[in-house]
């Protein structure tokens, strides 16, 4: 059985994404110890909260290294909200904040349209426009199973702008702007909505992830 870590960031509700993931996986392990992440066979890397807090905290638990390390490893790694926005060069939120440079590009607080009565934090249950474009081998299984009639449960304030929009495998409609909501790039993959709270399609793509032989 495969090894399945969550990286403990000190700012995500863990245990529902730990029994999400258990329901396919009983092998998890909740950890910020580098050496057991790095020993991970696939891995998720949620987050809530402030960008530059997080950041913060990432970097006195000396994760940033490690998480760099992940992606030479070319260990699968599973991004969830913030856990997607820090993969980031940046974030605009409460002033210029450097991120883990995974992947490149920003995080930009979300458009709004009086027009559309948008508010922010965007909350609530969005169906997903596939991006035909977005081709990977690494997670072409997991791009398979989307379906635009499903629909999953977003809470946030800020999104991901990516450098290369060949990165983006879907959007959302937000306020008449298509938001990214699912981004990939080489064996990393990360959700701006959280599949944990998302029903049983939310369940379908960790298992899925879980899955993946890359």
């Amino acid at each position: 059985m495969e090894k399945i870590i969550i990286i403990n960031t000190g700012s995500s509700n863990i245990l529902s994404l730990k029994r999400a993931v258990e329901k396919f996986n009983h092998n998890v392990t909740v950890t910020e110890d580098s050496k057991t992440i790095l020993s991970g066979d696939k891995i998720f890397f949620p987050g809530v909260g402030a960008f530059k807090k997080v950041m913060e905290t990432i970097e006195k638990k000396k994760l940033i290294e490690t998480l760099g390390q992940v992606k030479e490893k070319k260990i699968p790694l599973f991004g969830i909200c913030l856990g997607l926005q820090l993969f980031f060069d940046e974030s605009e939120e409460f002033g210029p904040s450097k991120g883990l440079g995974l992947i490149g590009g920003n995080v930009k607080k979300l458009p709004t349209d009086p027009k559309e009565k948008s508010k922010i934090p965007n909350m609530g249950w969005f169906k997903l426009n596939i991006n035909k474009q977005f081709t990977s081998k690494n997670f072409s299984k997991f791009v398979n199973s989307l379906n635009e009639k499903d629909l999953y449960y977003f809470v946030h304030s800020y999104f991901v702008n990516p450098s290369e929009k060949t990165n983006i495998v879907a959007t959302y409609n937000f306020a008449g702007y298509e938001i990214p909501a699912i981004v990939s790039k080489d064996t990393l993959i990360g959700c701006q909505f959280h599949p944990e709270k998302s029903g049983k399609k939310g369940l379908e793509l960790i298992s899925n992830f879980l899955k993946l032989a890359i």
